[in-house]
Formats: structure tokens, sequence, C-alpha cells
């Protein structure tokens, strides 16, 4: 399977992504805009400025059915060296309290290693989150020791896993990846990830399957952690629920399978004015693999960027124009607003 923008598909320009989100049901004054103004929010600003996540390329291992960054083996957008340099300035002079490393694979990055390294030079609390899609540990012996590498940065692992059966992972992730995912899990609870007593943080990422909602987070969580235990042995600390948003992918799924509009006008249904105010742009700066800054991952992905004429990029940082900025929205936001709200952190409830 070739990535949207490999196959030349027309949903491989942001451009035309944004002219789709503009179709019914949203064009009859029922924009996600227009919804949040009712609601009082808008326009959304920001509480703070303290994480940063960062896409180390669109490079992947995996060519997910559901992946909002077209990821795959075919892109070769990747982060350099003295993007990354821009990037530790930034968290050396400011608050920056979480770095959160994402992809594509953001260790197939060839200065993966040498980026974390030099974060956790700058500080031993700052927060490293790596966002890992497992299978990328078993895909070549350069990656084999990659649990010894998160345990000595003391990084947290966020980990994709749909589903605890093989039949609805490998349908969303591709043939053998569920086995090949379980055995990635089985190497970090060695080292200590997910284990009590350790400190050593594995989380879980459930995306659902199809045009639906995820169920509730806490009874996901308490059903994975009963599968996942009772038939591999497997420990793990939280379960992310986390609705996947009308980008990219997902939104050539929903428009190839015909249900673009129900699931938009169940995300607009579900709207949720609580979610609304804890969604992840309002803390989060989204930094590009060109150094380019964006309100969100999913405003990257559609290039959406921040709203700020002094601070576009991460060499020109500003951190009181950034504080002070109006944030991108548009009706991909939904996703994050519905039910019980979702971030890269699952559930904002």
């Amino acid at each position: 399977m070739k990535s949207l923008k490999a196959q030349h598909h027309r949903l491989s320009s942001p451009q035309e992504e944004i002219a789709v989100l503009e179709m019914a049901p949203f064009d009859k004054g029922n924009s996600f805009v227009s919804k949040m103004n009712e609601s009082g929010l808008f326009p959304l600003k920001p509480t703070q400025v303290e994480i940063l996540q960062i896409n180390m390329g669109k490079m992947c291992n995996q060519v997910c059915k559901h992946c909002h960054v077209d990821a795959g083996p075919d892109r070769k957008e990747i982060m350099d060296r003295e993007t990354m340099k821009e990037c530790l300035q930034v968290i050396r002079k400011n608050e920056i309290k979480t770095v959160d490393l994402t992809g594509g694979a953001p260790e197939m990055n060839p200065d993966f290693r040498w980026f974390v390294a030099e974060i956790r030079k700058i500080s031993q609390q700052i927060k490293i989150i790596v966002r890992c899609n497992l299978t990328i540990i078993l895909a070549n012996p350069k990656f084999h020791d990659l649990p010894e590498f998160y345990k000595k940065h003391k990084l947290e692992v966020v980990s994709s896993l749909p589903y605890f059966t093989a039949s609805k992972t490998d349908s969303q992730r591709g043939d053998g990846v569920f086995e090949k995912s379980i055995q990635a899990l089985q190497l970090l609870n060695k080292h200590g990830y997910g284990m009590a007593g350790t400190g050593l943080i594995l989380n879980l990422v459930y995306n659902p399957s199809g045009a639906f909602m995820p169920a509730s987070q806490e009874g996901l969580e308490l059903e994975f952690k009963k599968r996942l235990g009772a038939k591999y042995g497997i420990h793990f600390n939280s379960l992310f629920a986390i609705t996947n948003l009308p980008v990219s992918r997902f939104l050539e799924y929903l428009l190839r399978s015909g249900n673009y509009q129900d699931y938009m006008e169940k995300l607009v249904s579900s709207f949720n004015v609580q979610a609304a105010q804890g969604v992840m742009c309002r803390n989060t700066i989204s930094v590009g693999w060109d150094g380019k800054l964006y309100d969100c991952d999913f405003n990257q992905m559609l290039e959406l960027e921040v709203a700020c004429q002094d601070s576009r990029h991460i060499s020109e940082w500003n951190q009181k124009s950034l504080a002070d900025r109006e944030i991108v929205l548009n009706n991909h936001c939904f996703g994050c607003t519905a039910g019980a709200g979702s971030s890269c952190g699952g559930t904002t409830l």
C-alpha cells in the first residue's frame, strides 16, 4: 500500500482536504467556528505554551489505513539536525515541560537518538514522549535496542495498538502487525516499561477501526488490560482513546465508504463545550519536520500554520506572540470536541 502522495491522490493536497471539509453538513452555517462562537469560545486562545510536539519526519515502516500524516516508507520528508538544534534552543530558553516526538516513525530519523540525548542534557525533568508504532522495534536489527535506549533516557512510550485481537489490528495497520506489536510490548515489559514500581511509563493508544467514535476510555482500558494480561502477560499504564479526525487517509476512507456525512454529523451532534475548553492546542505547539509551527499535529497536516506573523518557524520562536495568538480552527476540529473530547493524551474530560 502506497501513501496518498505516492498515489497522486487528490486528497494528498491539503487544499483539497479543506475543500471537502467545507461540504455538507457545514455548508449551512454549521461550521466549527460558528459553534465555538455560540459557546463563547471564539476566538480560541492558548492557556499556556508548555508542550512542544515535534514531527521528526513522515517516513514510517507502516502504512496504516487511518493515518492522518499519510506516513509510509515512500515518504522522504525528514527533520534535519539544524532544525533540531533550533528546537533545542527553544526548549532551553523557554518553559517547555514536555517534548512529544512523533512522525511517521520518529525513530527512523537518523538523528533521533542524538536529539533525545541532547534534550536530556538540558534537563532531567523534561518529560520526553516517543510515539512508537511498536513494530519499528522489530523492523531492523539497528532498532532492536530501542527499549534499552528509551529506558536509559527515561522516555515515556506511547504505543499504538488498535485492538487486543489480531484481526482488527491487522485490518487497520497491516498483516502481521498485531503479532509484532505483542512481541514489542513484551520486550518493553522485560525492560521494566509498564511494570509497577519502575517509573517507566508505557501507554497504549486506541483508534476506532471504522466510522464511529471510541467507547468509554475507562472501559476500554480495563478490557485491554484484562485481555492483554491474561493472554500475553502484557502490562501497561494507561490507554488513550483517540477519535479519528477527518484528515488524510481517514478522510479518504470516509468518502470512499460513503460514511463522510454521517460521521461528521455524529461529531457535530456530539460537540461538548467542556471538551472544547480542554483541547490540546491550548497548551501545545506542533513543529513540522521542516520547522514550521502549527497549533496542533492535525493543523500541520492541513498546512494551517499558526496565526503569528513574527513566529511562523521554530527559528523565529516568540514566546509572547505564541502565547497571545488566536488558534486556527477548521471543521476537522469537531473530532477533538465530540463526546469526552480527544487529544494526543486521550479524552480531555
